[in-house]
Protein backbone atom coordinates (compact mmCIF):
# COMPACT_ATOMS: atom_id res chain seq x y z
CA UNK A 1 0.00 0.00 0.00
CA UNK A 2 3.03 2.15 0.98
CA UNK A 3 4.47 1.89 -2.20
CA UNK A 4 1.40 2.29 -4.65
CA UNK A 5 1.10 5.84 -2.92
CA UNK A 6 4.45 6.55 -3.29
CA UNK A 7 4.45 5.26 -6.40
CA UNK A 8 0.94 7.35 -7.23
CA UNK A 9 2.52 10.75 -6.09
CA UNK A 10 1.34 13.53 -8.44
CA UNK A 11 3.84 16.21 -9.53
CA UNK A 12 1.84 19.17 -8.65
CA UNK A 13 2.23 17.66 -5.03
CA UNK A 14 5.81 17.66 -4.90
CA UNK A 15 6.92 20.33 -2.30
CA UNK A 16 9.80 22.60 -3.51
CA UNK A 17 11.86 22.96 -0.60
CA UNK A 18 13.43 26.12 0.29
CA UNK A 19 17.35 26.70 -1.03
CA UNK A 20 19.34 28.03 1.54
CA UNK A 21 23.10 28.97 0.46
CA UNK A 22 24.83 31.71 2.42
CA UNK A 23 28.37 31.24 1.39
CA UNK A 24 30.79 33.15 1.03
CA UNK A 25 30.95 33.41 -2.65
CA UNK A 26 27.32 32.72 -3.62
CA UNK A 27 26.25 35.86 -4.47
CA UNK A 28 29.33 37.21 -7.39
CA UNK A 29 29.00 33.54 -8.40
CA UNK A 30 25.13 33.80 -8.85
CA UNK A 31 25.38 36.58 -11.04
CA UNK A 32 28.13 35.03 -13.03
CA UNK A 33 26.25 32.01 -13.59
CA UNK A 34 23.04 33.63 -14.94
CA UNK A 35 25.32 36.15 -16.79
CA UNK A 36 26.67 32.72 -18.51
CA UNK A 37 23.46 30.86 -18.77
CA UNK A 38 21.55 33.68 -20.70
CA UNK A 39 24.40 33.49 -23.24
CA UNK A 40 24.83 29.28 -23.57
CA UNK A 41 24.02 28.13 -26.62
CA UNK A 42 20.81 26.81 -27.51
CA UNK A 43 21.63 23.13 -28.22
CA UNK A 44 23.53 22.91 -24.84
CA UNK A 45 21.01 21.81 -22.07
CA UNK A 46 21.33 20.98 -18.48
CA UNK A 47 21.54 17.36 -18.99
CA UNK A 48 24.60 17.77 -20.64
CA UNK A 49 26.24 20.11 -18.02
CA UNK A 50 25.39 17.79 -15.48
CA UNK A 51 27.24 15.02 -17.66
CA UNK A 52 29.81 17.23 -17.78
CA UNK A 53 29.88 17.98 -14.36
CA UNK A 54 29.71 13.94 -13.49
CA UNK A 55 32.57 13.57 -16.04
CA UNK A 56 34.98 16.24 -14.56
CA UNK A 57 34.60 14.96 -11.17
CA UNK A 58 35.32 11.31 -12.00
CA UNK A 59 38.01 12.21 -14.15
CA UNK A 60 39.27 15.08 -10.54
CA UNK A 61 39.53 11.38 -8.92
CA UNK A 62 41.73 9.65 -11.51
CA UNK A 63 44.09 12.39 -12.11
CA UNK A 64 44.57 12.19 -8.46
CA UNK A 65 45.50 8.84 -9.13
CA UNK A 66 47.39 9.23 -11.55
CA UNK A 67 49.62 12.34 -9.85
CA UNK A 68 51.66 9.20 -7.73
CA UNK A 69 53.11 8.50 -11.17
CA UNK A 70 53.78 12.32 -11.75
CA UNK A 71 52.70 15.80 -9.63
CA UNK A 72 51.66 17.29 -13.11
CA UNK A 73 48.74 15.59 -12.98
CA UNK A 74 47.84 17.82 -9.85
CA UNK A 75 47.43 20.38 -12.76
CA UNK A 76 45.24 18.06 -14.98
CA UNK A 77 42.78 17.57 -11.33
CA UNK A 78 42.30 21.59 -10.98
CA UNK A 79 41.24 21.82 -14.78
CA UNK A 80 38.84 18.76 -13.99
CA UNK A 81 37.82 20.51 -10.93
CA UNK A 82 37.05 23.87 -13.08
CA UNK A 83 34.56 21.61 -15.48
CA UNK A 84 33.02 20.03 -12.73
CA UNK A 85 32.24 23.69 -10.88
CA UNK A 86 30.92 24.53 -14.65
CA UNK A 87 28.74 21.64 -15.02
CA UNK A 88 27.81 21.25 -11.35
CA UNK A 89 26.47 24.80 -10.99
CA UNK A 90 25.33 25.83 -14.63
CA UNK A 91 22.48 22.98 -14.90
CA UNK A 92 20.01 23.93 -12.52
CA UNK A 93 20.86 28.06 -13.37
CA UNK A 94 20.37 26.61 -16.60
CA UNK A 95 16.85 25.70 -16.24
CA UNK A 96 15.65 27.97 -13.89
CA UNK A 97 16.88 30.83 -16.34
CA UNK A 98 15.02 28.94 -19.19
CA UNK A 99 12.08 27.84 -16.98
CA UNK A 100 12.88 23.97 -17.60
CA UNK A 101 13.29 23.25 -14.36
CA UNK A 102 12.13 19.34 -13.65
CA UNK A 103 12.57 19.60 -9.77
CA UNK A 104 12.24 16.29 -8.43
CA UNK A 105 14.51 14.82 -11.65
CA UNK A 106 16.60 17.08 -11.31
CA UNK A 107 17.31 16.55 -7.69
CA UNK A 108 17.59 13.17 -7.02
CA UNK A 109 19.82 12.79 -10.61
CA UNK A 110 22.41 16.12 -9.88
CA UNK A 111 22.65 14.55 -6.02
CA UNK A 112 23.00 11.01 -6.79
CA UNK A 113 25.73 12.08 -9.30
CA UNK A 114 27.54 14.12 -6.68
CA UNK A 115 27.20 11.18 -4.06
CA UNK A 116 29.17 9.24 -6.57
CA UNK A 117 31.45 11.66 -7.78
CA UNK A 118 32.48 11.67 -4.46
CA UNK A 119 33.36 8.98 -3.88
CA UNK A 120 35.65 8.70 -6.91
CA UNK A 121 37.26 12.02 -6.13
CA UNK A 122 38.09 10.68 -2.55
CA UNK A 123 39.26 7.47 -4.02
CA UNK A 124 41.64 8.94 -6.30
CA UNK A 125 43.02 11.26 -3.62
CA UNK A 126 43.55 8.59 -1.36
CA UNK A 127 45.95 5.95 -4.21
CA UNK A 128 47.94 9.47 -4.68
CA UNK A 129 50.18 9.42 -2.22
CA UNK A 130 49.70 12.86 -1.34
CA UNK A 131 46.99 11.89 1.48
CA UNK A 132 46.62 8.28 3.56
CA UNK A 133 43.53 6.58 3.18
CA UNK A 134 42.54 6.81 6.42
CA UNK A 135 41.71 10.80 6.39
CA UNK A 136 40.51 10.29 3.00
CA UNK A 137 38.08 7.71 4.32
CA UNK A 138 36.93 9.85 7.05
CA UNK A 139 36.71 13.28 4.88
CA UNK A 140 34.33 11.08 2.37
CA UNK A 141 32.22 9.49 4.74
CA UNK A 142 31.26 13.24 6.43
CA UNK A 143 30.90 14.62 3.18
CA UNK A 144 28.35 11.98 2.91
CA UNK A 145 27.03 12.20 6.63
CA UNK A 146 26.35 15.91 5.59
CA UNK A 147 24.71 15.29 2.45
CA UNK A 148 22.10 12.74 3.83
CA UNK A 149 21.47 15.54 6.39
CA UNK A 150 20.50 17.84 4.47
CA UNK A 151 18.18 15.46 1.87
CA UNK A 152 16.54 14.29 5.57
CA UNK A 153 15.60 17.84 6.07
CA UNK A 154 14.82 18.90 2.64
CA UNK A 155 12.28 16.38 3.63
CA UNK A 156 11.74 16.93 7.29
CA UNK A 157 12.13 20.35 7.62
CA UNK A 158 11.69 21.65 3.64
CA UNK A 159 14.75 23.29 3.97
CA UNK A 160 17.50 22.24 1.30
CA UNK A 161 20.79 23.49 2.79
CA UNK A 162 23.63 23.77 0.29
CA UNK A 163 26.36 25.41 2.59
CA UNK A 164 27.45 25.07 5.85
CA UNK A 165 28.89 28.16 8.13
CA UNK A 166 29.36 30.15 4.67
CA UNK A 167 31.19 27.27 3.42
CA UNK A 168 29.82 25.63 0.08
CA UNK A 169 30.97 23.34 -2.63
CA UNK A 170 32.67 26.53 -4.62
CA UNK A 171 34.79 27.05 -1.72
CA UNK A 172 35.76 23.75 -1.49
CA UNK A 173 37.14 23.18 -5.06
CA UNK A 174 38.53 26.35 -4.37
CA UNK A 175 39.85 25.18 -1.48
CA UNK A 176 40.95 21.57 -3.27
CA UNK A 177 42.78 23.68 -6.40
CA UNK A 178 44.42 26.47 -3.81
CA UNK A 179 45.77 22.39 -2.13
CA UNK A 180 46.74 21.09 -5.13
CA UNK A 181 49.19 24.46 -5.96
CA UNK A 182 50.52 24.19 -2.32
CA UNK A 183 52.00 20.90 -2.75
CA UNK A 184 53.52 21.16 -5.22
CA UNK A 185 55.83 23.56 -3.64
CA UNK A 186 55.06 22.08 0.19
CA UNK A 187 54.24 18.32 -0.02
CA UNK A 188 55.31 18.25 3.48
CA UNK A 189 54.92 20.70 6.41
CA UNK A 190 54.96 20.39 10.41
CA UNK A 191 57.97 18.69 10.64
CA UNK A 192 57.66 15.76 7.70
CA UNK A 193 53.37 15.56 7.97
CA UNK A 194 51.71 15.65 4.21
CA UNK A 195 50.10 18.95 3.45
CA UNK A 196 46.90 16.96 2.80
CA UNK A 197 47.05 14.81 5.64
CA UNK A 198 47.19 18.43 8.50
CA UNK A 199 44.62 19.87 5.67
CA UNK A 200 42.17 16.79 5.48
CA UNK A 201 42.51 15.95 9.67
CA UNK A 202 41.37 19.83 10.02
CA UNK A 203 38.89 19.38 7.40
CA UNK A 204 37.58 16.38 8.83
CA UNK A 205 37.17 18.03 12.67
CA UNK A 206 35.27 21.10 10.79
CA UNK A 207 33.11 18.74 9.10
CA UNK A 208 32.13 16.82 12.47
CA UNK A 209 31.43 19.85 14.17
CA UNK A 210 28.95 20.59 11.02
CA UNK A 211 27.74 17.85 10.85
CA UNK A 212 26.84 17.48 15.02
CA UNK A 213 25.57 21.34 15.26
CA UNK A 214 23.02 20.72 12.55
CA UNK A 215 21.85 17.33 12.97
CA UNK A 216 21.39 18.59 16.85
CA UNK A 217 19.56 21.92 16.02
CA UNK A 218 17.19 19.74 13.52
CA UNK A 219 16.48 17.08 16.10
CA UNK A 220 15.76 19.96 18.09
CA UNK A 221 13.17 21.76 15.99
CA UNK A 222 11.63 18.65 14.93
CA UNK A 223 10.89 17.37 17.99
CA UNK A 224 9.57 20.89 19.62
CA UNK A 225 7.26 20.88 16.38
CA UNK A 226 5.85 17.28 17.08
CA UNK A 227 5.50 17.25 21.00
CA UNK A 228 3.55 14.35 22.39
CA UNK A 229 1.46 16.11 25.06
Amino acid sequence: MIAETIGSVSPRLFRHAARLQQSVLTAPEKRLLIWMAERTPTWINPDHLTVLGFAAQFMTGVSYALAKTHSAWLMVAIGCLILNWLGDSMDGTLARVRQQQRPRYGFYVDHMLDSIGAVALMAGVAFSGYMGPAIAIGLLVLFLLLSIQSYLATYTIGEFRLSFWSFGPTELRLLLISGNLAVLRWPTVLHGYRLFDVGGAVGIVGMAAMLTWFTGRNVARLYNEERIS
